[in-house]
């Protein structure tokens, strides 16, 4: 089985995307806490991601397929 992912509210697990499970099954899971705070990994990426973006061709997309044999 998947592992699911699910929001703490109030005492009840809901789950952010759909489950196939029966109604009112008994299921049996450990909680771990998901950081969702991005890391200082993920901060290194986007500014690599944003010098990539800023590379001052305006047309870019459009000649991807310049340069293919």
């Amino acid at each position: 089985m998947d592992t699911i992912q699910a929001i703490y509210d109030d005492g009840i697990f809901r789950p952010i995307s759909p489950v196939v499970l029966p109604n009112k099954c008994r299921v049996e899971f450990e909680p771990r806490l998901v950081n969702d705070a991005p890391s200082d990994d993920m901060d290194a990426i986007y500014e690599i991601l944003d010098r990539r973006h800023s590379t001052g061709i305006t047309d870019l997309a459009a000649r991807h397929n310049e340069h293919q044999p």
